[in-house]
């Protein structure tokens, strides 16, 4: 009777009789759920952009259909997750009702699994509610370097890496390696990736910082425990026509020969190349493609990213999470550590979240540490604004 009483606090949004066990949409209201959402309005708008993009010559210049590109995009996004969410509610009503007929030990456990679901939803949506950056939609450059720790955090970026990866398979995004730099005996001394999904830089953005790893080293003889250290850099990856002034005189553009495992073409053609911004220091490079103009390309579009996320953070320099000066990828400058010895957790230093599924954090179960990282300074910037 528990799960019945909890059941009957939910709002039921139509009053129609059920005939059928068939869920059927919500149609009284285009803001069943309250909040700012309007569906309705959002259509209309999702109509005339595709109306827009269907005029020939209407987008000549590229530097103003991406932003409309963008807008639709989330626009259906944001339709999706809506129309997710009315179905759920819609089968939790219709459950509702049953067990109010039959008050069946069936029709109590799938008003249950309905409720579950409900609650799923509405956590997606919350999640979504809190990407409302400029560039939360745009897809996102990520660098992995180790720091402290030696081979073992070579091997622990790698590590990392592997998580970023499963995490973005599991939800469907494009991953392209743009650079890849192997350690000497184990790992990687430095990877960049470009990940491209709905909000990919908005859920990503709060990865930036340093991730400290507590295991038993398979790297050491002895068996002795060791800490390892990785820092992690997230970038918006912006449309490379937006106004950044990158002057040639400012740029030393090297090419050298790829390394790392590969056909006939590594070692063999200097195709990798290597970009220094010298006002910043901002060096990036890019060694993925065996064209050297397309590794220019993409290593121009790493530069371009960082440069506008280097604007972005002196804008806000007022922010804690500014990475121009960031801490040394050392001890007292975690974010997060992932504690595999002597017991299993992995916590998150900001929000304080904690999940002692190190092995499925690890596998890319990393929506729970997003989601408190995206509530914890969303709870910061309206406590600063109080």
């Amino acid at each position: 009777m528990a799960r019945f009483s909890l059941a009957v606090q939910i709002q039921t949004c139509c009053n129609s009789p059920i005939s059928k066990r068939r869920a059927r949409p919500c149609s009284n209201s285009s803001k069943p759920f309250g909040g700012g959402f309007d569906s309705a309005e959002s259509q209309e708008r999702l109509k005339e952009i595709e109306a827009q993009l269907s005029k020939p010559g209407a987008w000549d210049k590229p530097e103003e259909l991406t932003p409309v590109l963008r807008e639709k995009s989330a626009l259906e996004f944001r339709l999706g997750m809506y129309d997710a969410l009315s179905q759920a509610k819609s089968n939790v009503d219709e459950w509702l009702e049953l067990a109010q007929e039959d008050q069946g030990q069936d029709a109590f456990e799938a008003l249950a699994e309905n409720l579950n679901e409900l609650q799923k939803r509405l956590d997606e949506t919350e999640l979504a509610t809190l990407l409302s950056g400029p560039d939360d939609n745009s897809p996102a450059i990520l660098e992995i370097h180790p720091g402290a720790g030696g081979v073992d955090a070579q091997d622990w970026a790698e590590m990392l890496l592997r998580m970023y990866l499963r995490w973005a398979e599991s939800r469907g995004f494009q991953v392209a390696e743009l650079d890849r730099l192997y350690g000497d005996e184990a790992g990687i001394k430095s990877v960049t990736l470009q990940i491209t999904g709905p909000y990919a830089y908005g859920l990503l953005k709060g990865e930036a910082g340093i991730h400290r790893l507590i295991r038993i080293s398979p790297f050491d003889a002895s068996g002795r425990r060791h800490t390892a250290f990785a820092s992690v850099d997230v970038y918006p990856d912006i449309d490379t026509n937006i106004e950044i002034d990158v002057k040639d005189e400012d740029l030393r553009i090297d090419v050298f020969r790829a390394s790392g495992p590969g056909g006939q073409h590594v070692n063999r053609t200097n195709s990798a190349v290597r970009i220094t911004h010298l006002p910043t220091n901002i060096v990036v490079q890019c060694q993925n493609e065996k064209s050297q103009l397309k590794n220019k390309t993409f290593a121009m579009k790493v530069l371009k990213a960082r440069l506008y996320e280097r604007e972005l953070k002196e804008l806000e320099a007022s922010k804690k999470a500014d990475y121009s000066t960031k801490d040394a990828i050392a001890f007292g400058s975690q974010i997060r550590t992932y504690t595999l010895q002597p017991y299993r957790l992995v916590k998150d230093h900001r929000s304080s979240f904690e999940d002692s599924g190190v092995d499925a954090v690890l596998d890319g179960r990393l929506d729970e540490f997003l989601r408190a990282t995206l509530l914890h300074v969303h709870g910061e910037r309206k406590s600063g604004n109080g």
